[in-house]
């Protein structure tokens, strides 16, 4: 079986798709999957579908959808396999597991290449750590679960990935940096400042590639802009360590430098004058 939930949701067994037209049979089959070999209790999947406002028949109604998800697995299996349905979606006390083999799971892969980025970063190895990223940014396909109706449980699930997955493209453009691929960074980071207008880390790397690329009052007009935006949308001022980043782009000072920054760059930008 192959589970997609880096996406639009696809779960094929046999090379059959799986996955309901129905919204919560639909729903019930991503939240399985987004907690693929993980036990999920019966009451965490009645709150993923009802909130708080739990019918009566929640519970028979839920036996319903996982039966209906059984009836599609043993169709894909075919008669050759009559068990397969409820080894692969199987029963535990009080609650539902979908087993997986390793790999099948796309969720799975992308951490399994964020955590080898990250030991990669460890130690110093920035082109490894660059490939990893890369590839583990790959393997989403758009937004998560875009094409399925999510509730409660599947919400955090969703807000958790993608700040993930933020998190990992801001290590990659940090190893880019350090690896000196300033220039080859400005078109990317124009459009993911543009996209998060409020994100101070990458303004801070805008305003470095902007910099290194010998554009300082680009890089200036970067902290600006965002400065604008903060003050008008939330009151705030920018934070201590991007203020005194615009100092140094100011100053010219060499702690900006690639070549002069030493141990020093191998911290993130944001870092690199804080107190």
């Amino acid at each position: 079986m192959e589970i997609k939930v880096l996406g639009p949701l696809s779960v094929e067994a046999c090379g059959q798709s799986i996955v309901p037209s129905a919204g919560k049979p639909r729903q019930i089959l991503a939240l399985l999957s987004v907690y693929a070999n993980q036990m999920l209790p019966v009451p965490t999947l009645m709150e993923e579908i009802w909130g708080a406002q739990m019918p009566r028949s929640a519970l028979t109604t839920l036996q319903t959808y996982i039966l209906q998800l059984r009836r599609r697995l043993a169709a894909a299996y075919g008669p050759q396999a009559p068990e397969a349905s409820k080894n692969v979606l199987a029963t535990r006390y009080g609650g539902y597991v979908l087993e997986a083999q390793p790999g099948a799971v796309d969720i799975h892969e992308y951490d399994r290449l964020v955590a080898a980025g990250r030991d990669a970063l460890d130690v110093g190895d920035d082109v490894e750590a660059s490939f990893l990223f890369r590839e583990a940014l790959a393997v989403w396909r758009g937004p998560a679960l875009v094409d399925v109706r999510v509730g409660p449980i599947l919400e955090i699930e969703l807000a958790r990935l993608e700040e993930s997955r933020l998190g990992v493209l801001e290590r990659r453009i940090e190893a880019d940096l350090r690896l000196g691929r300033h220039a080859e960074l400005l078109t990317e980071l124009t459009e993911l400042t543009a996209r998060h207008p409020l994100h101070e880390g990458l303004h801070a790397q805008c305003m470095a590639a902007l910099y290194r690329s010998g554009r300082p009052w680009q890089a200036l007009e970067v902290y600006q802009g965002l400065r604008g935006r903060l003050v008008e949308d939330l009151g705030l001022e920018p934070s201590p360590r991007l203020q005194k980043l615009q100092q140094a782009v100011l100053a010219s000072d060499p702690a900006l430098d690639l070549e002069s920054a030493g141990g020093q760059w191998r911290r993130p930008v944001l870092d690199l004058f804080a107190a």
